[in-house]
């Protein structure tokens, strides 16, 4: 286990009917004006004017910013800074998934910052202060509640980069499974894939010294595979809901990854997917990816597959060789039962699109992804694309 600083300081306020008390939790902060970031009309038409009625109960000024697309794009970011600025906010309640959040924290992080925002992303500066962010969650899935990463795309540079930092990480967030009841089937689907996939990425460091964080991130995922089956099969299952929405916050708050290195690499091979082609899913992205990935890097680490494919499908064989193969063909074919796309054509894309899709991904082939013997670069992101035709 390698040193570390961990840090979650997020508030989880979880349960039925939780949305209710945002004036109250709101207030006990002390805050007096408020920008509601959201997407969806669903949001606007069912929730929000609860929102805005508790708000104003506590005499919370609030300001509404809607119409965030998912794989969120750094315009609308701009335009949420400017308006914050303009109406001297104090707090940027998000009220939706991992669009409206990351886009709450980068207009938090923006709103005291002189050059673009989408600086951060490009790692060419670092926020020194931010405003406060508070979120209600309404999808399960990516995480953005209690991570310190933030997710933006440039469409004209097709450019999707996240930026992580401790002010990133949200004041509070108000859990009410009720309120995923309406997600689709295809968009719970993708939600559970991000989750999974967030403690999966944590999980594949190379080394095996930390097995308390590997075993909370199999359980994780684990638990997350079961209650998506749950939920899918009844959508309004409270139980497999919560699972869902509490494995969200804990799969990327970074306690399963805790005392370990590790770099994200499914992750920026759908960044590039996803910044290519914005109406791609990014959960549904890294559901595709993930078991090309695993058929390309499987030699690499056999052991680490072998659990994997032990923990997650029950196998007995004892032989890490043998095991470790079964695990991208088994990954597969769970993404495909729920509904997640297996081929590259199922997204709109083909063989010619490779090439681009490559390039984006390692920077015009000036930068490897990943970190230690997961490490990959343009040709070995050819190459997994190319076993998705």
């Amino acid at each position: 286990m390698i040193d570390f600083d961990f840090v979650s300081p997020t508030k989880i306020f979880f349960g039925k009917g939780k949305e209710a008390c945002v004036g109250d939790i709101v207030s006990s902060y002390g805050k007096k004006t408020v920008l509601i970031v959201y997407g969806s009309k669903r949001i606007e038409a069912d929730l929000l004017p609860l929102v805005e009625q508790k708000l104003a109960e506590k005499n919370i000024r609030f300001i509404r910013f809607g119409g965030v697309r998912p794989n969120p794009e750094a315009s609308k970011a701009r335009e949420g800074v400017a308006l914050a600025r303009k109406e001297g906010v104090d707090l940027i309640l998000a009220i939706g998934g991992g669009s409206p959040i990351d886009t709450a924290k980068s207009i938090a992080s923006g709103f005291y910052y002189d050059g673009d925002l989408f600086d951060f992303n490009l790692k060419k500066a670092k926020p020194e202060r931010a405003l406060p962010v508070g979120v209600i969650l309404t999808h399960a899935s990516a995480g953005s509640e209690m991570s310190n990463s933030a997710v933006l795309q440039d469409d004209k540079t097709q450019v999707k980069m996240g930026f992580n930092n401790d002010f990133n990480r949200p004041l509070f967030v108000i859990e009410n499974p009720e309120l995923t009841y309406g997600v689709s089937a295809y968009q719970t689907a993708a939600g559970a894939s991000d989750i999974m996939m967030h403690s999966l990425e944590r999980y594949f460091d190379p080394s095996d010294e930390n097995q308390l964080a590997d075993d909370w991130a199999l359980a994780l995922v684990k638990n997350t595979m079961t209650a998506v089956k749950q939920v899918l099969q009844n959508p309004h299952s409270y139980e497999g809901r919560a699972a869902l929405m509490l494995n969200s916050s804990l799969s990327h708050n970074g306690l399963t990854g805790i005392g370990k290195q590790f770099g994200f690499v499914v992750h920026p091979i759908e960044h590039a997917l996803s910044g290519y082609k914005p109406d791609i899913v990014h959960g549904a992205g890294v559901a595709l990816i993930f078991p090309a990935w695993a058929e390309y890097v499987r030699r690499r680490d056999e052991a680490k597959f072998a659990k994997l494919a032990r923990v997650l499908f029950n196998i007995s064989e004892p032989d890490d060789k043998k095991a470790s193969i079964i695990v991208p063909a088994r990954m597969k074919e769970f993404f495909s039962s729920i509904g997640m796309p297996t081929r590259l054509q199922d997204v709109g894309l083909g063989e010619k699109d490779i090439p681009s899709l490559a390039a984006i991904a390692t920077g015009n082939n000036t930068r490897q992804i990943g970190c230690c013997h997961q490490s990959l670069g343009y040709e070995d992101v050819k190459n997994i694309l190319t076993l998705l035709l």
